[in-house]
């Protein structure tokens, strides 16, 4: 990952209110694309000029070829804020992120996240490296926004249930029951990027210890019921994998 600063001049007498619309905006449009990464962006204002801090997936991350229809209204609104594109520099590496995936085209790819995670939730079946998602066909809506909020839900869960107290047990069962509202939107989304990027894509499906003693190695696929542990976990976190039904998941650690 890179970090990177969008400077935005003004060319024109404008407010803050306007300015400061435009250019949420236009971050939102990047993130919602995947070609910035996280949640906060600050932005610095010195004599009408504005800076921006962003993390990037890769060093031509925000490069017009991979704008989406999103991203070019948002770039023309900035004009009637009174504002000039940006000029973008890269200041160097993210040292606190992963690397992004090598792969031209993966093999396989599986929807996966964590509570500390802040990077692309799609990642190399191979290197579970992070995917950029300006990578994936662009969606009917027009950007990743329904994969992004459900990465938001998750690793908000996830983390309640690492560190919580009052809702750490029904964290829980929402992480590790296929049927709950979170896992039913992530597997879906899964299915959708398989069919739009023709990868088969897998879902991650957290698991915990079950409070009756039972043989975890025995445990079957919860979705068709057959037999789905590996003989050697892979990236030393999927101890089983569906093919059939596109599901990862773990023994209890």
């Amino acid at each position: 990952m890179f970090t990177a600063e969008l400077t935005f001049e003004c060319y024109q007498d404008t407010t803050i209110d306007a300015v400061d619309g435009a250019i949420t905006q236009l971050i939102d449009a990047l993130r919602y694309n995947g070609q910035i990464l996280g949640r906060e962006f600050p932005t610095s204002m010195d004599d009408g000029v504005f800076i921006t801090r962003v993390v990037c997936p890769e060093e031509e991350s925000l490069h017009p070829r991979h704008h989406s229809s999103i991203v070019e209204t948002r770039l023309k609104a900035l004009n009637e804020a009174g504002l000039l594109a940006p000029k973008i520099r890269l200041t160097g590496i993210d040292l606190h992120s992963d690397n992004t995936d090598p792969c031209q085209q993966p093999e396989w790819q599986v929807l996966y996240t964590h509570y500390l995670s802040t990077c692309s939730p799609l990642r190399c079946g191979e290197h579970l490296a992070p995917i950029p998602l300006y990578k994936l066909p662009t969606p009917a809506i027009g950007d990743h926004q329904d994969l992004l909020r459900w990465q938001v839900d998750w690793s908000s869960t996830d983390e309640l249930q690492m560190h919580g107290t009052t809702l750490k047990q029904a964290c829980s069962e929402v992480l590790t029951d296929i049927t709950s509202p979170l896992n039913h939107t992530g597997w879906r989304l899964a299915k959708d990027i398989e069919q739009e990027s023709k990868i088969p894509t897998y879902y991650y499906l957290y698991h915990l210890a079950d409070t009756v003693k039972q043989d975890e190695k025995a445990r079957p696929c919860p979705s068709c019921g057959g037999e789905w542990q590996l003989e050697t976990a892979l990236h030393g976190i999927f101890d089983f994998k569906c093919e059939p039904c596109r599901l990862v998941s773990n023994l209890p650690w």
